[in-house]
C-alpha cells in the first residue's frame, strides 16, 4: 500500500510538471513580437526604396494655434420654451400634433369643448343685452336728477347697476379673450360649444400629453412648443480653461455623427458657478439655424486660441511605437535611423514638435513614415 501510494504520489508530481511546462512554452509561443525594438537603424535595399517611395523634407517653421476641445449639449433658454394648457379645461376634441412636428405662429393644434364655454358665451350676451337697457335707464334717470324732477336715491343706484355691469362685461370679454373667443363677434348665432387652442410661435412640437377625447384641467399641461431660432450650445469647460475664454470669442461646433460638418457659434455668456469636478457652463449662440440642431443634442466644440510660431513637421513624418513618438532621420543613401520626439498638437496636417532643435536642417521622411516603422519590425522578427 505504501508502494502505491508512493508511485501514485510520483505520477501527480511527474504530471504537475509536464503541464507546467507544457503551459510556459505555451505562453512563450504567443507572447507578441517586437515589442521593444533593439535597433533603431535599418538599412533599405534599392528596390525597398523604390516600393516605399520614401520623401524626404526638413523641420518647418508653421503658425499653429492651441485648440481647446470640449463637448456639451444644445439647450433652449426658457423664453423660447412654451407651455399649452387651457384656462378653463374640457375634453379634447381634436389635435394633430405629434412630437417634431413644425407649426407656425396662429395655426389651430387642438380643439376643446365643454359646457363651461356655453355658459360664458351666455352670460356674456345676457350681461351684453341687459346693459342696453341699464344704460338708456341711467341716462334718463341723470337727466330727471339734473332737472330735479328725480330723486337722488333711485339715481345713484341705477348709477351702480350701469357702473356695475359695464365692470362685469368687461370681466366676462377678458374671460372670453382667455380661451380663444373674440367677443365683438360673438352673438346668438355664433355660441360654441368648443374653442380652438393656436400656436403662440413659430416652431415645433417637444411634447404632446393628450389624446382625443381626454378631458384636461387647468392646470394639466396639453403640449410642449420650442422655438428653435435661438437655441444655444452649453459647453462644459473645466476650470483651468476659463482664462483662455471670454465673451464674443468664435467657436466651431461639430457631432460625432458627422464632424466634418462645423457649426459656428460665438461664446454669449461664461458660467459663474463651478461644481465640484472643477467645471462649469459656458454658453454658445448658433451664427446660423440648422433645423437638423435639436434640443437635448449632444455636441462637440473646438475653440482655436492665438496662433504661435512653432516647429512642426508633416503629420505623416511621425509615427506611434510603445506610447512614444518617432521620426525617420535619413543618415545617407538608403540608411534611417528612428529618433524619438515629443509632440504638441495637429492642424492642418502638421503636427507641432517640441524638441525640435536636434533635429532642425536634418533630413526627414515625411511621408509613409509607418510603412518605415514595420520594415524596421520586420527586420527585428
Amino acid at each position: 500500500m505504501k508502494l502505491f501510494h508512493s508511485s501514485l504520489y510520483s505520477y501527480s508530481f511527474l504530471a504537475v510538471s509536464i503541464i507546467t511546462l507544457l503551459l510556459s512554452c505555451q505562453s512563450k509561443q504567443e507572447e507578441p513580437k517586437a515589442e521593444n525594438l533593439s535597433s533603431t537603424s535599418i538599412h533599405l535595399t534599392d528596390n525597398q526604396i523604390k516600393n516605399l517611395d520614401l520623401k524626404l523634407g526638413q523641420i518647418e517653421t508653421k503658425s499653429i494655434a492651441e485648440i481647446i476641445y470640449l463637448n456639451g449639449k444644445i439647450e433652449v433658454p426658457p423664453q423660447n420654451m412654451v407651455t399649452i394648457s387651457v384656462p378653463l379645461g374640457g375634453y379634447v376634441k381634436n389635435t394633430h400634433l405629434l412630437p417634431g412636428l413644425h407649426i407656425k405662429k396662429g395655426e389651430s393644434i387642438a380643439e376643446i369643448e365643454g359646457q363651461q364655454y356655453i355658459q360664458l358665451q351666455q352670460d356674456y350676451l345676457t350681461i351684453k343685452t341687459k346693459l342696453v337697457y341699464v344704460e338708456k335707464e341711467y341716462a334718463r334717470q341723470k337727466l330727471l336728477n339734473e332737472s330735479k324732477a328725480g330723486s337722488d336715491k333711485v339715481y345713484q343706484q341705477t348709477e351702480s347697476d350701469y357702473l356695475s355691469m359695464k365692470i362685469e362685461l368687461k370681466s366676462l370679454s377678458e374671460k372670453l379673450k382667455l380661451v380663444g373667443v373674440n367677443s365683438e363677434k360673438l352673438n346668438e348665432q355664433t355660441i360654441s360649444k368648443s374653442i380652438q387652442i393656436y400656436s403662440p410661435i413659430d416652431g415645433f412640437v417637444s411634447k404632446v400629453n393628450i389624446n382625443i377625447g381626454k378631458y384636461v384641467n387647468p392646470s394639466d399641461i396639453l403640449f410642449e412648443l420650442v422655438n428653435p431660432t435661438d437655441i444655444h450650445l452649453a459647453l462644459t469647460v473645466f476650470e483651468k480653461d476659463i482664462d483662455k475664454l471670454f465673451v464674443g470669442q468664435k467657436l466651431m461646433a461639430f457631432t460625432n455623427q458627422n464632424p466634418k460638418e462645423k457649426h459656428l457659434c460665438e461664446i454669449i455668456l461664461i458660467g459663474k458657478d463651478i461644481s465640484l469636478d472643477k467645471q462649469l457652463v459656458v454658453h454658445c449662440h448658433f451664427e446660423d439655424y440648422d433645423p437638423t440642431l435639436v434640443p437635448g443634442m449632444y455636441l462637440n466644440a473646438e475653440i482655436e486660441l492665438k496662433s504661435n510660431e512653432s516647429d512642426a513637421i508633416a503629420e505623416t513624418a511621425v509615427v506611434e511605437f510603445e506610447g512614444r513618438h518617432y521620426v525617420f532621420e535619413n543618415k545617407g543613401k538608403n540608411d534611417y535611423n528612428m529618433v524619438e520626439v515629443e509632440i504638441g498638437i495637429t492642424q492642418h496636417c502638421f503636427t507641432m514638435l517640441n524638441n525640435a532643435a536636434q533635429l532642425k536642417a536634418k533630413k526627414l521622411v515625411i511621408n509613409d513614415a509607418y510603412r518605415l516603422l514595420m520594415a524596421l519590425k520586420n527586420k527585428e522578427d
